[in-house]
């Protein structure tokens, strides 16, 4: 499940090696679209812990993320759920996407006077 989102970034994590083959990074976003905040955490993984590089706490920008959910089940034989929202693209500023667009919003196409003459081959 793909989903979009803006807003600001928040704070970010280091990179963390879990294990030989795996790295993460957490960072957190602002959504300010509601009248309550909401903070959210996601993760970059692998090779996809740079994208944030270049992105400061305050900027603006639009994260498309995965929706993760796992299955866990303790040495006590407890089963737990856990979510978890996988980034895999980051873009800074408040990009616009093309559903986003309104077609008014297109700028009025203007012609010069020997551009409109009617010489259309058929």
């Amino acid at each position: 499940m793909s989903l979009q989102v803006k807003g600001k970034l928040k704070l970010k994590g280091e990179a963390q090696a879990v294990s030989d083959r795996f790295r993460k990074r957490e960072f957190v976003l602002t959504d300010d679209s509601t009248q309550y905040p909401q903070h959210i955490t996601f993760q970059l993984t692998q090779d996809k812990c740079s994208l944030i590089d270049n992105i400061n706490p305050g900027d603006e920008m639009t994260v498309s993320f995965n929706l993760r959910g796992r299955e866990w089940t303790s040495p006590k034989g407890e089963v737990k759920y856990f979510n978890s929202l996988e980034a895999w693209k980051i873009e800074k500023g408040n990009a616009v996407t093309a559903s986003d667009k309104h077609y008014d919003e297109i700028p009025e196409q203007t012609f010069k006077q020997s551009e409109a003459t009617d010489d259309l081959p058929f």
